[in-house]
């Protein structure tokens, strides 16, 4: 058992890590931190996201070994979210205060504790009820601060993370796994698949970040903007369009952490992960 949690938990952060380096090296964005620019972002760029990611390796493995094969409980959500607040610490040390990836530490990090549970057996679909059932369990230990995503969702009504997380990740399910699927199915290369599903959720989902810098103008902007982009299916529309968000200071991060979400639970599938990976999770059971 000892060795299987190890195993897992290393194979699961790792997958997390990279799902984070994809969503920001994934090329051109609109209003995001890609390989091109900076976009609505001045304290940002491609390697601080990049060493941001990294710098929660260890913040994922925990959170995966201390969730291995249980089940969700009020105990459990107390532990990971310790866990997680160390790592949004390491986080801002890592880039010198700028909250990089807050968003993504809650959802994948609920997200990567639900498929420990099922110690890689489990389906995206029990992932994410597990991911929803631990965070609805309140957390004492959870200081209580005003953040920009709780302000937004009390003035505005949307859910934004936590909301996204408690419902079990609608966006997830109805919105950027079907968007993904379908991109693939057609055959397109992959980045222009990840890149439809971005602007899928962009197009879905009511984003605290873009609420937070512009309100319900520049979200309605932007829902209007990605669903047009959809349409157009071509790279030169969604490069005008980086320009437009930039210029409006237009950042979908919350659609980004989906993306990232959506990508770690792709690579978690059963029938998807590292043959390798599988046989020693045989081997050690």
């Amino acid at each position: 058992m000892s060795r299987a949690k190890k195993t897992f938990s290393r194979y699961a952060a790792s997958a997390a890590v990279r799902s984070l380096i994809e969503e920001a090296e994934l090329t051109p964005k609109p209003g995001l931190v890609d390989k091109h620019n900076n976009g609505a972002h001045q304290d940002l760029t491609i390697d601080i996201m990049r060493k941001s990611a990294v710098s929660l390796k260890e913040t994922f493995e925990g959170i995966a070994y201390i969730s291995y094969g249980r089940s969700p409980s009020i105990l459990l959500r107390e532990e990971i979210g310790a866990i997680g607040r160390k790592g949004e610490q390491r986080m801002l040390e890592t880039t010198g205060g700028v909250n990089t990836h807050k968003g993504a530490i809650w959802a994948i990090g609920l997200l990567v504790s639900a498929a420990a549970m099922g110690k890689g057996c489990y389906s995206i679909e029990e992932m994410v009820s597990l991911a929803g059932e631990t965070a609805r369990y309140p957390d004492q230990h959870c200081p209580i601060t005003a953040t920009n995503g709780k302000r937004v969702s009390e003035k505005y009504g949307a859910s934004g993370a936590r909301g996204e997380a408690q419902q079990g990740f609608p966006h997830i399910m109805n919105v950027s796994l079907p968007a993904l699927e379908k991109s693939r199915a057609a055959g397109l290369p992959e980045s222009s698949a990840l890149l439809n599903t971005l602007l899928a959720l962009i197009v879905h989902l009511n984003d605290t970040c873009i609420l937070h810098r512009g309100g319900p103008e520049a979200l309605g902007f932007a829902k209007k903007q990605a669903a047009a982009a959809l349409e157009a299916g071509n790279l030169s529309y969604i490069q005008t369009l980086d320009e437009e968000f930039t210029k409006r200071n237009i950042s979908p991060g919350g659609s980004a952490d989906l993306l990232a979400a959506t990508i770690f639970l792709d690579k978690m599938q059963p029938n998807r992960m590292d043959n390798h990976m599988l046989k020693e999770l045989q081997y050690t059971q």
